[in-house]
């Protein structure tokens, strides 16, 4: 049986339960009449290092009004001025933006590839060894620089071909030159010297095709030692693709290059182009693109050639442009998002997140100076799934809201109780 505990204990026990009650119901009334005082001894001071929005250097006391309304100039628009310190301005983000050619329509899918004007494709045309490579993917290279040595029984057969029809050329030359100083003093038969001229011009023959097949096998006249050929560059730029690998067996006819040099600085950009819009861009349209690897930056292309052909499954034409890359920021294969800017007409391009809907009347919010903000009605040019392009308005060049216009509209609504 269980050890019954003993009187003494259960006293002792209790006794101890009733102090600990105790003391939690006094530390409890305490703060209760701390909360109903309005003192509050457990918050921390706040941190000095830390930061508001622009415009907000220290954080607001309880007695600073949040916001204070200033009267409309002229019953047009209508303004926000907060306090410096306001928390407010801590959720709004101000970007100043400039004036911008109209686009053509919303944006394109486009595809970012080499410029295949400046990039070579290096192969052989015969079947050999790899035995040695010069230069790793991503090295710069001139033009003649060595990229890979490759031993070819092919290059050595064919080389071995015209040496042996040079010789032959030159023995026949000199037969040829002998039987004409013979048969000048009727030493030899008219015959023969006709039939050194014959020998000569077969082995001239032989000659020049030895030549062209070693031509053949070496298009880009690669240097050759008996039977190794040297894989030289034709083009300045950077390795961009290398399946060449020591020992490896190369055939002619393989599909893919063993080197792929370019200039990365240049590229291509090929745009999905809707049939309807084909009558509307012309060659020299500038083209403005955007890529989600770089989103605050704008790159400007230049269409150079437009498809001949619409695509029965999609219904578009791809269109060629050529953009610079001097920064090296775009890289082939990736996707991209174009816009073809029309040639007349300008207007403030802001993301969508930064207008105010009401209706049929669209409005957006300019900081004038730091915490003043002012509603302004504007007029679209145009709307798509990211970005609007204000055509009246607004201005190139002033500071919009782009981060909490809805707060700004809720709060100045509130504030003076009225729709625009």
């Amino acid at each position: 049986m269980p050890k019954r505990l003993s009187p003494r204990f259960l006293i002792t026990l209790i006794v101890l339960i009733v102090v600990g009650l105790c003391g939690i119901a006094w530390l409890a009334s305490d703060q209760i009449k701390a909360i109903f005082s309005g003192a509050t001894p457990s918050a921390a001071p706040p941190s000095p290092a830390t930061t508001n929005a622009p415009g907000a250097s220290t954080a607001p006391s309880p007695t600073t009004p949040p916001v204070a309304i200033i009267p409309p100039e002229g019953g047009v628009a209508q303004a926000l001025q907060f306090p410096v310190g306001s928390a407010q301005l801590a959720m709004i983000q101000t970007q100043v933006i400039p004036s911008s050619p109209l686009p053509l329509t919303d944006s394109l899918s486009a595809r970012v590839v080499y410029d295949e004007d400046v990039t070579a494709r290096i192969g052989v045309g015969v079947a050999g060894r790899v035995v040695s490579i010069r230069v790793a993917p991503g090295d710069t290279v001139k033009i003649g620089q060595v990229l890979a040595e490759i031993d070819s029984p092919d290059f050595g057969t064919a080389y071995a071909d015209l040496t042996k029809a040079r010789a032959e050329e030159d023995r026949r030359l000199q037969v040829l030159n002998r039987a004409r100083s013979l048969g000048a003093g009727e030493a030899i038969a008219a015959r023969e010297v006709e039939a050194a001229q014959t020998d000569y011009a077969q082995a001239q023959a032989e000659t020049i095709r030895a030549d062209q097949r070693l031509k053949t096998l070496n298009p880009y006249g690669h240097p050759i030692r008996d039977q190794r050929v040297w894989l030289s560059s034709p083009v300045s730029g950077i390795v961009a693709e290398r399946t060449a690998t020591p020992a490896l067996e190369v055939v002619p006819g393989m599909t893919v290059p063993l080197f792929i040099l370019t200039d990365p600085t240049r590229l291509w950009l090929l745009i999905d182009l809707p049939e309807r819009l084909v009558g509307k861009v012309k060659v020299g349209d500038e083209v403005a693109v955007e890529s989600d690897a770089f989103p605050s930056e704008r790159f400007v292309a230049k269409i150079v050639q437009l498809g001949q052909a619409v695509d029965p499954n999609t219904r578009r034409v791809v269109v060629r442009a050529r953009i610079k890359n001097p920064d090296r920021k775009l890289l082939p294969e990736m996707f991209v998002r174009a816009s073809i800017l029309q040639g007349v007409g300008t207007a403030v391009r802001i993301p969508n997140g930064a207008l105010i809907n009401r209706g049929l009347y669209a409005f957006v919010f300019i900081e004038t100076t730091p915490g003043a903000f002012v509603r302004r009605p504007v007029k679209l040019q145009g709307q798509g799934s990211d970005f609007s392009y204000v055509g009246s308005g607004l201005e190139g060049g002033e500071r919009i809201v782009v981060t909490g216009a809805l707060l700004l509209d809720a709060e100045l609504t509130a504030r003076a109780g009225s729709k625009p």
